[in-house]
């Protein structure tokens, strides 16, 4: 359950946590058309905080909206600012930052017309995304049956709040056989993503990631890409099979709220 917070930031306004509240028959409720990030913020030892890579998530949200043909009524500018003031007025150090922008009331159909494009901005305390052990023992994961998006279905290049429907599905169907994680694949058979991370595998000292296809472009799959680099490391942006995972050396996950999630089993493997 979430943690409450003191404050949300809604169209311009810091309203009490209770009290940030929409009509029922809200557009994006009903259909789907909303756009949100995920963003982290911790805290650092100088005693002050960082949220990590801020402009390029709210860069993220503007484009998927832009996708979406969404114009957030808002500047870039004025999102990152809503997003410190609100960490600030919740006395937050460290924890998760959920933008979202949706569809308002008015208009019902799938034709929103001139309904009200709103934003809100929520901050609240959240720990390991994937559970306090799977961070350091990692996490059994298993292939989905439920298969990613094509990307002449869903705008995957956009954080659609309709798009994890797929995500939502496939999550209960692991969790239900006792998995942590599920795995899916893309339309041709190729491996994708998680519910809500991207992936990557190591096979004698390469690593190598899904292209951007039917994924989403991750900022921590980037973060990690540069990093790796960096290090010395040969990053390769390839398809891999089913079978090619599971004859890697080592797999992980990454995401801004699973951050790197190391994966232990695939599958019983």
């Amino acid at each position: 359950m979430v943690q409450k917070a003191d404050k949300i930031w809604f169209d311009g306004k810091l309203v009490p946590w209770d009290e940030a509240q929409v009509h029922v028959l809200t557009h994006t409720l009903h259909y789907g058309v909303g756009v949100f990030e995920g963003i982290r913020c911790y805290a650092c030892t100088d005693g002050g905080s960082a949220v990590f890579r801020l402009q390029e998530h709210v860069e993220r949200l503007f484009l998927s909206a832009k996708i979406n043909e969404m114009v957030i009524p808002f500047t870039q500018d004025q999102i990152s600012a809503a997003i410190i003031e609100t960490l600030k007025v919740n006395r937050l150090a460290e924890g998760y930052i959920r933008p979202l922008t949706f569809i308002g009331a008015g208009v019902m159909g799938v034709y929103p017309g001139d309904n009200p494009i709103q934003t809100i901005i929520a901050t609240w305390p959240w720990g390991a995304y994937l559970g306090a052990e799977a961070l350091e023992k990692g996490i059994r994961v298993k292939t989905s049956s439920f298969t990613r998006h094509h990307v002449n279905v869903m705008m995957t290049k956009a954080k659609t709040c309709g798009n994890y429907v797929n995500s939502v599905l496939a999550k209960r169907e692991a969790l239900a056989d006792g998995y942590n994680e599920a795995l899916m694949l893309d339309a041709e058979g190729y491996v994708s993503e998680a519910t809500g991370e991207n992936i990557f595998i190591v096979r004698k000292g390469v690593i190598k990631t899904s292209p951007l296809g039917s994924i989403l472009s991750g900022i921590t799959r980037e973060s990690v890409m540069i990093l790796a680099e960096d290090l010395g490391y040969t990053v390769v942006e390839d398809r891999f099979t089913r079978d090619e995972l599971y004859c890697a050396d080592e797999a992980f996950f990454t995401g801004t709220a699973a951050e790197i999630t190391p994966i232990r089993e695939v599958d019983r493997r």
